[in-house]
């Protein structure tokens, strides 16, 4: 009679796997589980036979790699995992807090104005739970996501790829960031993009902002002239301030002068610019922690009431105000 006990799924199992993939190697896996190196790899064997496939690749000078099947069952195997530790949580959470390791993804220009306050609060109210987090573009944000680098991400939701779900906080809309030498940063109304397009602007290329920026413009029919591309934020807001061209920008700081401490101009665009949802993103079909759920309540409670309702009203309120 065959033995079935070995081919019987368990969580140290998966712990080894998912331990293993995101160490690089079975040797750092043990290291942090404390156990030896072929512990981890028997794991990971039993594992490979209970599901019936080979998920790791065991590459002897350049680590693990994953296999087809390994990449569709890492989000499985740390959504079990998650589960687990949600019903350990669960069975002795009379009068406990939680616990445990958070790390949350941020879109890079939007995380200074709207991270800080986020982690500082809710670190108040879960002192217990270890927070970390990532910044990037949202392409990187969303390999972080998958996998597994980070739990949950603020995004701007705009051309999040298959496989990401998200939740709107709140919505925003962009604004025309200018040199108070420039010829239009006089007078108080808004800009027109047909009025924009006839000068000089300085884009920025980090996805998906661009493709928006574009997208604004060609929504009013009219084509941008793109002078400078950049990268970064605050190089973009400083050849503004030099009158270089003007700028299309979501967050907004407090004050408005660049690096350089060269004045800056804020003002409306006219019409009704394509407006933009800060999100909450997650793996779709991924049981999220205890954690990551008290994290994702925290941002409803407090970014809605703090950054919601557009750039004007963002402008009014100040220092902790993002867009």
């Amino acid at each position: 009679m065959s033995d079935t006990h070995d081919e019987v799924l368990n969580l140290r199992q998966v712990d080894c796997f998912v331990r293993s993939v995101e160490a690089g190697t079975m040797t750092a896996a043990a290291e942090q589980l404390l156990v030896s190196q072929s512990a981890v790899s028997l794991a990971v064997a039993g594992l490979e036979n209970a599901l019936g496939t080979q998920l790791l690749v065991r590459r002897r000078s350049r680590g693990l790699a994953l296999t087809a099947a390994g990449r569709r069952f890492l989000p499985q195997a740390k959504e079990l995992l998650a589960h687990a530790e949600d019903v350990r949580a669960d069975v002795h959470s009379e009068g406990r807090e939680l616990s445990g390791r958070l790390v949350v993804g941020c879109f890079r220009t939007a995380a200074p104005f709207v991270l800080p306050g986020l982690l500082e609060t809710f670190a108040a109210e879960h002192p217990g739970v270890e927070l970390a987090f990532i910044e990037g573009p949202l392409p990187e944000l969303e390999r972080a996501l998958k996998d597994g680098r980070c739990e949950v991400a603020l995004v701007y939701d705009l051309d999040v790829g298959p496989g990401i779900e998200c939740d709107a906080l709140y919505q925003t809309e962009p604004y025309v960031l200018l040199s108070p030498e420039h010829p239009l940063a006089g007078g108080g109304e808004a800009l027109g993009l047909d009025t924009l397009a006839e000068h000089a602007m300085v884009m920025l290329d980090v996805p998906p902002s661009s493709a928006y920026f574009h997208g604004v413009f060609a929504q009013a029919g009219v084509q941008p002239d793109v002078r400078f591309n950049v990268s970064s934020y605050e190089l973009l807001r400083s050849l503004v301030a030099r009158n270089l061209g003007y700028g299309l920008l979501i967050s907004r700081p407090a004050a408005d002068v660049s690096y350089e401490g060269r004045p800056l101009v804020a003002r409306r665009l006219a019409g009704d610019p394509l407006p933009i949802d800060v999100s909450l993103a997650w793996v779709a079909g991924v049981r999220r922690t205890r954690r990551a759920r008290a994290f994702a309540d925290h941002c409803r409670r407090m970014l809605p009431h703090h950054f919601g309702g557009g750039i004007g009203q963002v402008a009014t309120r100040g220092v902790n105000a993002p867009t």
